[in-house]
């Protein structure tokens, strides 16, 4: 499946596959596309904003978004995925937990970061009940020899770090915001930083050296850039090994 990337706020990463660095907190959307239907990777920050991202990426692959891939329960990128209620969502061992009981937590950040707090309270209550968890690798399919690998990598950035690995000359891999590029990682209080460089370490066996690696938030990097940040992760955190 060939998309023609005319929407020029998406970034072509392959022929199928891009994504979208989203206003205020510069956070990535990803999409995958297929015969069958269409993967996007994180939500945005509130219900709008998830509209906007599902009726671009809608336009984009010529079908319906049929799955959801959410990289960790941050406001930033799940207030959206109310907007996505008829697709199914995934994430790692823990994410489902994330939304739900921690909804009041997560309002109280996006309020703190400056979001609108009836636009994040509206997000929260609308946040899907029913997240697919995997602990380890769960391969999509779709359509059209369109693959999705979504891999728990984590702990690290959080408690269910979830990456999505899309096969292909490049691989091409959403990272979350286990790596950023356009600032340093930021670790909050839900953060495992003594397992985080492991958990860059398991990210880079997922990718291999070739793959473009999309940060949650920031420009696509390289396996090298990954490298470093896990060895300054390392240092930074006390980690050896």
């Amino acid at each position: 499946m060939t998309v023609t990337w005319e929407d020029p706020g998406w970034e072509r990463i392959t022929a199928a596959v891009g994504r979208l660095r989203l206003p205020g907190w510069d956070c990535t959307a990803g999409l995958v596309v297929g015969a069958g239907g269409a993967l996007v990777v994180d939500a945005g920050s509130g219900v709008s904003e998830g509209a906007g991202v599902r009726a671009r990426a809608e336009r984009l692959a010529g079908a319906r978004v049929t799955h959801l891939a959410l990289t960790h329960a941050h406001f930033d990128h799940v207030l959206g995925a109310a907007a996505f209620a008829d697709a199914r969502v995934y994430g790692a061992v823990g994410a489902g937990a994330a939304l739900t009981a921690g909804r009041e937590g997560l309002v109280a950040d996006a309020v703190a970061h400056g979001l609108d707090a009836r636009t994040a309270r509206e997000a929260a209550d609308a946040l899907p009940g029913a997240v697919e968890e995997t602990d380890g690798e769960l391969t999509l399919d779709l359509g059209g020899g369109r693959r999705a690998v979504l891999a728990a990598v984590g702990p690290g950035h959080t408690g269910h770090d979830l990456a999505v690995l899309v096969p292909g000359d490049p691989p091409v891999v959403f990272c979350g915001d286990l790596v950023e590029e356009s600032g340093e990682p930021q670790a909050g209080p839900d953060a495992v930083p003594s397992r985080w460089p492991a958990a860059l370490d398991r990210l880079l066996a997922l990718g291999g050296e070739d793959a473009r690696y999309v940060p949650g938030h920031g420009a696509v990097v390289d396996a090298a850039f990954v490298r470093a940040q896990r060895d300054a992760l390392a240092v930074r955190f006390g980690v050896s090994g």
